[in-house]
């Protein structure tokens, strides 16, 4: 058995590696595609009016949105900002410490929906931290969105699932740990069978 500290080093982080790559490449891949998609919809839109896509049920409209989604916390984009890159902070240190598929997936695309309504709000009008975000797809009546918010709903609904279902972050499931300690050991076996 070997005790050099960088073998047990190597074997720990090169799991992980995998799914730091999902997570990045996840965030970057949403990043991009909702500013591209963004950037679309200003130059090929006309504020408020609307294009129908699937009928009443689906469509496209521009919308300047200085709030959070369905409309709320409208006049608090600083805060909305804050709690931005709250989160994008937490994701980049809880990143360290991922052991499950399921995580990278779910936090690349938080990530990437965080990021890329983030950076509307740093770089739109009316200013640094209070810009508005560029809203597109417009669900019925019910709320306007984009590829960001997208993103950031699927991750939250992977977070509930993988919650749900005990998946921890570093891949271990919950409950685990008492399951192998109410399991007797080799030996254990081996001592009930001779007392037997």
């Amino acid at each position: 058995m070997s005790t050099n500290p960088t073998e047990s080093t190597s074997v720990t982080a090169s799991p992980r590696r995998p799914r730091l790559i999902w997570l990045i490449a996840l965030a970057v891949g949403v990043l991009i595609v909702d500013q591209a998609t963004k950037a679309w919809a200003l130059s090929g839109l006309v504020e408020g009016v609307r294009h129908p896509v699937l009928g009443d049920a689906l469509g496209i409209q521009l919308l300047f949105n200085p709030g959070a989604a369905l409309g709320l916390a409208t006049g608090t984009t600083w805060l909305l900002t804050l709690i931005a890159l709250v989160v994008i902070v937490v994701i980049v240190r809880v990143s360290r410490r991922l052991g499950s598929t399921a995580w990278a997936v779910a936090l690349g695309l938080l990530l990437g929906g965080a990021l890329g309504n983030l950076i509307d709000r740093l770089v739109r009008e009316p200013g640094f931290g209070r810009g508005h975000v560029i809203d597109f797809i417009a669900y019925a009546d019910w709320f306007v969105g984009n590829v960001a918010d997208i993103a950031i709903v699927v991750a939250a609904g992977l977070l509930m699932v993988l919650s749900f279902r005990g998946i921890r972050l570093d891949g271990t499931r919950e409950g685990a740990e008492a399951v192998a300690d109410e399991r007797p050991t080799g030996l254990e076996d081996a001592d009930s069978r001779a007392d037997g």
